[in-house]
Parts: C-alpha cells; sequence; structure tokens
C-alpha cells in the first residue's frame, strides 16, 4: 500500500529521489549509486530494498549485475517526477532567481523535456510567460545546456500574447495547453484558464 510514508524520508533517499528521477531513462548498480550519491554502501542497499518493496523502483539482473530503475506504474511517479524538477537543476534555478529573471507569471516544462527526452517537432522543452530579462534566463540555459549536452528548445511570451493566443486558439498555444507538462512557476488552474474578452 502506497502511503505519505513513501516520501518521509533520508538524505539517503532523497539523494537517491534526486538521481533516479534526474535520470529517468537509466538503470544503476549499487555501487554506481553509492558513487553517485556519495553515501556508504549499507545505507544505499537499505533505500534500494524499501524503494523497491515501495514499488518505486524496479530491479534486473544483466550478467552478474543487479541493475536498479525507476517504476513508471508506480502511483506517485508522475508527483514525484515535477518534484524533482521543480527542485533540482533548471527548475531549481528558475525559482531561486525568479526576481532576478523579471515578472514571471508561468514556467512549465513539457513532460519530455523532464523526462530528459528531446521534443519532438515543433514543440518546446519549456514555455516562459511574463516579462523577462532575457540575458538572465539565457544564462541560466546555456548552463544547463552544457549539463544535458544538448540544446533547450523554449519560447517566451508576455502575458498579453500569451491570453491573446489561448483565445485565438493559436495552434502552437493549444498543442502546449493539450500536452502533459510540470508547472514550475504558477498555477496550473490560471494557465489553462481562458480569459473571456472585455470582462
Amino acid at each position: 500500500m502506497n502511503t505519505l510514508q513513501d516520501f518521509m524520508i533520508s538524505r539517503v533517499r532523497a539523494k537517491m529521489v534526486e538521481l533516479f528521477y534526474g535520470n529517468p531513462e537509466e538503470m544503476f548498480y549499487v555501487r554506481e549509486i553509492t558513487r553517485k550519491t556519495n553515501e556508504e554502501i549499507n545505507a544505499v542497499r537499505r533505500e534500494l530494498e524499501r524503494m523497491l518493496g515501495y514499488g518505486m523502483l524496479k530491479s534486473e539482473q544483466r550478467g552478474n549485475r543487479l541493475y536498479y530503475s525507476l517504476n513508471p506504474r508506480y502511483v506517485f511517479f508522475q508527483e514525484l517526477q515535477q518534484m524533482v524538477a521543480k527542485s533540482t537543476g533548471l527548475g531549481k534555478k528558475l525559482r531561486r532567481f525568479q526576481r532576478k529573471l523579471g515578472k514571471l507569471k508561468f514556467v512549465m516544462f513539457s513532460s519530455r523535456f523532464v523526462r530528459r527526452l528531446k521534443p519532438r517537432q515543433g514543440e518546446v522543452d519549456m514555455l516562459v510567460v511574463g516579462e523577462v530579462v532575457l540575458p538572465e534566463l539565457e544564462a541560466l540555459v546555456k548552463v544547463e545546456q552544457e549539463a544535458l549536452g544538448r540544446e533547450i528548445n523554449y519560447t517566451i511570451l508576455n502575458e498579453e500574447e500569451f491570453e491573446f493566443r489561448k483565445t485565438r486558439r493559436d495552434p502552437f498555444i493549444m498543442d502546449v495547453l493539450f500536452s502533459s507538462r510540470v508547472m514550475v512557476v504558477g498555477s496550473e488552474d490560471e494557465f489553462v484558464e481562458r480569459q473571456i474578452p472585455g470582462l
């Protein structure tokens, strides 16, 4: 049974959740996890056992090594993915430096970006809505691009343009609204809500 106790976590589990959700398509063996988290092997083994028990991870034997990876069927998979996206990497920096970046109304990551997958044709990794200090945002994105080893495809709109394109059912905005995403800044409900002109 999955409960909130799954999230009352130790420092070791926090690091492991960050490692697995930061690399959602990867598989890791025990010594690799201890190296990447810089934690004791016994503590890592204990947490692996718990995370397997909760259904958070799955394991697979390959040769003489047992590999661990995320279980996408875990009941809180999506919620944890969102939490990690907001509290690490670019998501963490966007939230931490929000004031320096201008007046951000919304920042959303596509689910593919969160899962470390390249965007599909015409899709963005990140949409930023608001008054943005462009050099500050570009500097943060550049650091993340170097860490990921690929370009981040993003679009910036001011609030008026975003709302106008929503009311006009602009194809790009409709794609964004109907795709799965992680809200890093702003409310999901407000993001999808259609403004009624004249009110």
